[in-house]
């Protein structure tokens, strides 16, 4: 049997301890060798790749998007099919250099995407699509708010069925977390479902009396019945001292979005992957007013970046940190790549450009100092590839 081999040359490989100009050489969809320098010398049952001078970087690993939710529900009351959403999306994600997706599905205030029923359909449709066909590695991470004292049933359900990779523990209760300022949750719902009026009124009084019968031995049991099953859990919005503790004795091991420096330090102190979001740290600002993401990084308390709702933020964020915060590229790209891989368990597959690795792999230019996506590969196959018809245009490079 003939294996499928494919050499990638004059590539700028970013590897775990750096950046270094070389070849690759791909076997039957993963990493065989790397080789130093740009030769052209290649047997002749090797097919060729032109990296053209692209940094190849490993490809990116969202741990934390909602874009699907946006994909389905673009505007309030508004919805697009489920094939059509994961299909359209999945196009744009390899377009922004992600290979590998965490889809994350909040059974939260019951609204819209948001609605238990159509939470279970979305992850049903995602488990069969990405068996039947798909370009990149599809998997879900099903965020549960507290306060849904009905869907903790359908967490156990997910998790006894294997339908759910990660699982993030939400508390959106008004006065605490994200939304500590006055109406900041009223108008959350206000512009992200167009609930208004009495609807609002009724929604919003009954999160804070299901907030009272909150069981948090229960939630405490959920957790350990999804890490029986290989399961990473991971916090939301974790505040204060007292509430990473809690989460970390429930068995929690990432804390995603801090509010603030105190918490992201404290999380990091207690060896939790602290995760920000890339448009936050694009931005400078949080959306909801809270920490900013580079404060976090410069601190040394956050070593993971996801997309949160934003995919295309996730390269520019990583060559902003390496442009304009002079953090070297490797460790820059490891916050999208090798960090979270090695906390979600996936970090024998993907994360890292090694040998026995899969060939997932992304294909970066600049251009006037804006990193593009040339192309990207998954298991040694094209899946997106963008050639500018400008291409005499002088591109910009830093070594």
């Amino acid at each position: 049997m003939i294996s499928n081999r494919l050499h990638i040359y004059n590539a700028r490989i970013v590897t775990l301890s750096g950046v270094q100009e070389g070849s690759l050489i791909i076997e039957d969809g993963k990493i065989v060798d790397i080789l130093p320098g740009s030769s052209l010398e290649i047997a002749s049952s090797h097919e060729s790749m032109d990296a053209e001078g692209c940094y190849v970087m490993p490809g990116l690993i969202d741990m934390h998007s909602d874009a699907l939710e946006k994909e389905i529900q673009p505007r309030p009351n508004t919805f697009f099919p489920l094939h059509m959403s994961f299909f359209e999306l999945e196009k744009k994600l390899a377009g922004c250099g992600v290979t590998t997706i965490y889809h994350s599905l909040s059974l939260a205030d019951g609204v819209g995407v948001r609605d238990d029923a159509m939470v279970v359909d979305v992850i049903e449709h995602i488990v069969k699509l990405r068996e039947e066909r798909a370009m990149i590695h599809h998997r879900v991470h099903l965020r549960y708010e507290v306060t849904n004292l009905i869907g903790m049933s359908i967490v156990k359900n997910l998790i006894d069925t294997h339908q759910i990779d990660l699982l993030s523990i939400m508390d959106h209760t008004p006065g605490q977390g994200q939304f500590t300022e006055k109406d900041t949750y009223e108008n959350y719902l206000l512009k992200t479902y167009g609930v208004r009026d009495e609807e609002l009124r009724l929604m919003v009084e009954t999160l804070k009396s299901n907030s009272k019968l909150i069981q948090w031995e229960q939630i405490r049991e959920m957790v350990q019945h999804a890490i029986q099953h290989q399961i990473v859990v991971a916090s939301h919005d974790d505040d204060t001292i007292a509430k990473v503790d809690q989460m970390i004795d429930y068995g929690v091991t990432i804390s995603e979005f801090p509010i603030n420096l105190t918490a992201a330090e404290y999380s990091h102190e207690q060896n939790l992957l602290v995760v920000v979001g890339s448009p936050n740290l694009v931005r400078g600002v949080s959306h909801s007013n809270n920490m900013k993401a580079i404060d976090a990084i410069k601190a040394g308390y956050s070593d993971a970046i996801c997309s949160d709702y934003l995919p295309s933020s996730m390269l520019p964020a990583v060559f902003m940190l390496h442009e304009k915060e002079h953090m070297p590229l490797h460790q820059a790209v490891a916050m999208v790549t090798a960090n979270p891989a090695a906390k979600l368990g996936i970090s024998d597959q993907v994360g890292s450009i090694e040998k026995g690795k899969l060939a997932d792999l992304v294909f970066v230019k600049l251009h006037h100092g804006y990193p593009l996506v040339h192309r990207t590969l998954v298991k040694g196959e094209t899946i997106y590839y963008a050639k500018p018809f400008h291409s005499q245009a002088k591109e910009i490079s830093y070594a």
